[in-house]
């Protein structure tokens, strides 16, 4: 509908009850659509007598995620990905340390539980390792750095999927250590102390290189 009117920011698109009449669908089946619409940045809900749904302008967060998931789909290297992901690391470990609370403090050390858990599967290992990354990331203020980090950090995982392990590296003593060079992570950010958190940072990207 915002295509073929040839709508544009802040236009109405149509009332609830208009899309109601027009679908056939129920009230909470029309709601959900609009919060779905309003979460992807595409309409802006209004409430009132004037209210419904209008064009919504463009949120840069909605811009950056949506390049980000167009860069995906091109035929990027692991090395690419690694290489911004790495240098969003510090930004990401040090803002966790900064602004932890007791609540993700508590959160990370279960991730790490059932990262030490997994290191007889390495596929249950690598989604474990993913999730400790991305909860550390949601600590951060700065959702800009947070949606680059997170969309490098899955883009990794899945073209990772089918990569061959290093064949003279041991897969036991390569997970085991990588539990240790998180574990250090997390206690650093646990600390508030940056200083620790940086050298943890740098451990975790300099010592057998990996997720």
């Amino acid at each position: 509908m915002i295509d073929a009117r040839g709508l544009g920011p802040g236009d109405l698109i149509g009332t609830m009850d208009h899309f109601r009449d027009l679908s056939g669908y129920g009230r909470a089946t029309i709601s959900e659509a609009a919060r779905l619409l309003s979460d992807r940045g595409t309409v802006e809900i209004r409430p009132g007598r004037n209210g419904g749904l209008f064009v919504a302008a463009p949120n840069p967060i909605v811009r950056l995620r949506h390049t980000l998931l167009s860069v995906r789909s091109l035929p990027t290297t692991v090395a690419d990905a690694i290489a911004v992901r790495d240098s969003l690391e510090p930004l990401i470990a040090l803002d966790a340390a900064r602004h932890r609370t007791k609540q993700d403090i508590t959160a990370l050390r279960r991730h790490l539980t059932a990262l030490r858990r997994a290191t007889a599967d390495r596929g249950r290992f690598m989604r474990a390792n993913w999730s400790l990354h991305e909860r550390i990331a949601d600590i951060t203020p700065n959702h800009l750095a947070k949606a680059v980090y997170l969309t490098m950090t899955r883009c990794i995982a899945d073209l990772s999927d089918n990569a061959t392990p290093d064949s003279t590296t041991d897969p036991t003593t390569y997970l085991h250590h990588r539990v240790e060079v998180h574990a250090e992570l997390v206690e650093a950010i646990a600390s508030g102390d940056t200083a620790r958190t940086t050298t943890a940072v740098k451990r975790h990207q300099e010592a057998w290189p990996g997720p």
